[in-house]
């Protein structure tokens, strides 16, 4: 039965276990019963389930109705084992059942650098595709750009400097030198392919790699997609003439105004495009879900795409994310001017300041919608206060302690093929003071949070568990001494410590950071 509402999650107090649902109070409503007592029925049903019993210590059933859950030291000692034989495979899964996913995301035009507000989507949309593939999806992470229209002219006017000139900067000033004059459109086009060949090795150097690189002009306009798809809308009654213009009935999918396709001058607007680029997402080349992420800056042309892939029938396998904007900061103040980009932050300037590492774990913080500051001053800094620091040290300290011990047998017995026997072997159910617990309790997290984010879109818990993780592991080493004279108990430890390096290592992969083993 599927109930709207009802939720299941970690609570913040551990007095009331350590997940709860609100599953009683939802179906009790439905039911027109009393809650507490359908939440007892719930509680006395789970306890006489095995599975249940083999994995709670309790399950409580309180005012007004929740049910609270405690998980038992014995199965808590089990996933220990768990996350080591799976390694490097922990938190993947086949949610998404090899189904085909594009995700789109910067789709900067190249009429200048790559600026730090389009960059956050970057980093969102790569972390993304990185968990869809972990959950069972087959990505494809592309890259739309515009090399023709109208922003291409404007390109081509400002390179050669003249009456219509709109951009300026260093780099414009590079690209007059560069290209010879003549018409503003072939110039246009010229410029255009030396600045998406400079935001491909910025999005490299951002860490990460596209699958397809798809252009407005060489996919679609040479190829009469715009014509095709005034065609089928004209063809289901979806467009009219008016005033000189083609129409398309946004209207009818819940957009305020009908949109123009082709102008009076004949010339397809941006809306027309998008309109062919979203048929060949879906209809040429059939991706089961699409993923557009967008700066906020197009949020009203949320409606009118929707609209269009609604009218398409694929509007249940359509999402666009929007993110906010970022300010850069330095002793407190915004950064505004780059002389490199004339009016803005070119991300390439804040990697070179910052490097890769720094610049994912920072962008990923936040939720999306969300505003966000970069502060450049934290970000510079090597030292615990700097949370991509603190995270990569304690990966680096774990790794530190593995290398030192000579008890460890980890990274011997990965190498073994009795490995999952000798696990098996270990002590763990000497693992039982409250911090290893802790520790424990949140490694186990790591493949609902990926799932939840795959769900969701929200990559701002990959940081946050790492965060988490670390703080608990910092929380377990000041108060169990890892190496004792006590040798069941020194290799039971160190089996936990590797279970969070390989929880922790996950993590950072998955976010596209490196997890190093010496600093």
């Amino acid at each position: 039965m599927n109930i709207s509402g009802v939720e299941i999650g970690k609570t913040e107090n551990d007095k009331f276990g350590d997940y709860s649902t609100n599953a009683a109070l939802k179906l009790a409503k439905k039911e027109g019963r009393n809650p507490l007592e359908l939440a007892k029925e719930l509680v006395e049903k789970i306890n006489q389930d095995k599975a249940g019993r083999e994995i709670f210590a309790r399950v409580e059933a309180v005012k007004p109705g929740f049910i609270n859950f405690f998980l038992s030291p014995d199965y808590l000692q089990r996933q220990v084992a768990e996350i080591l034989k799976l390694g490097d495979d922990y938190g993947q899964s086949n949610l998404g059942q090899k189904q085909k996913i594009q995700v789109e995301f910067i789709s900067a035009n190249p009429t200048g650098p790559l600026t730090v507000g389009n960059s956050r989507g970057g980093v969102i949309g790569d972390v993304l595709a990185q968990v869809f593939e972990i959950s069972g999806w087959r990505v494809t992470r592309e890259y739309y750009f515009n090399d023709a229209g109208g922003q291409i002219d404007v390109l081509g006017h400002s390179v050669l400097k003249d009456d219509l000139a709109e951009y300026k900067g260093e780099y414009i000033d590079k690209l007059h030198a560069e290209l010879e004059s003549g018409d503003y459109k072939e110039i246009g086009k010229k410029a255009a392919q030396i600045l998406i060949e400079q935001i491909k090795e910025t999005t490299r150097k951002m860490g990460i790699e596209y699958d397809v690189w798809f252009a407005e002009g060489r996919d679609l306009r040479e190829k009469n997609k715009i014509e095709e798809i005034v065609g089928w809308l004209k063809e289901k009654s979806l467009a009219y003439e008016k005033e000189g213009a083609l129409w398309f009935k946004s209207t009818l999918f819940g957009d305020d105004k009908d949109r123009v396709l082709i102008r009076s001058n004949g010339e397809p607007t941006y809306f027309a495009i998008d309109c062919a680029y979203h048929k060949n997402k879906f209809v040429e080349r059939a991706f089961d879900k699409v993923i557009d992420i967008w700066g906020a800056d197009h949020h009203g042309d949320v409606p009118r795409v929707k609209g269009f892939v609604k009218a398409l029938g694929f509007e249940k396998n359509f999402e666009i994310l929007l993110h906010q904007f970022v300010r850069v900061l330095k002793d407190g103040k915004e950064v505004r001017m780059s002389k490199r980009a004339g009016n803005y932050v070119a991300v390439e300037d804040l990697l070179d300041e910052v490097g890769k590492d720094v610049y994912r774990f920072f962008m990923l913080q936040y939720s999306p919608n969300t505003h966000m500051d970069f502060n450049l001053d934290l970000a510079k800094e090597q030292s615990q206060k700097n949370p991509v620091y603190y995270v990569q040290y304690a990966h680096a300290r774990i790794c530190a302690i593995l290398r030192k011990s000579a008890q460890s047998q980890i990274s011997d017995l990965k190498s073994q093929i009795n490995f999952k026997k000798q696990i098996s072997n270990f002590k763990l159910e000497l693992l039982k003071e409250p911090a290893e617990m802790d520790l424990i309790k949140q490694l186990i997290r790591l493949p609902e949070i990926v799932e939840d984010a795959a769900k969701d879109y929200q990559v701002q818990r990959l940081p946050q568990f790492a965060l988490e993780l670390v703080r608990n592991f910092h929380k377990f080493y000041e108060q169990c001494r890892v190496i004792s004279d006590d040798q069941s108990l020194t290799q039971a430890r160190l089996a936990l410590i590797e279970a969070a390096r390989i929880a922790l290592k996950n993590t950072l992969d998955l976010m596209g950071i490196s997890a190093p083993e010496k600093m």
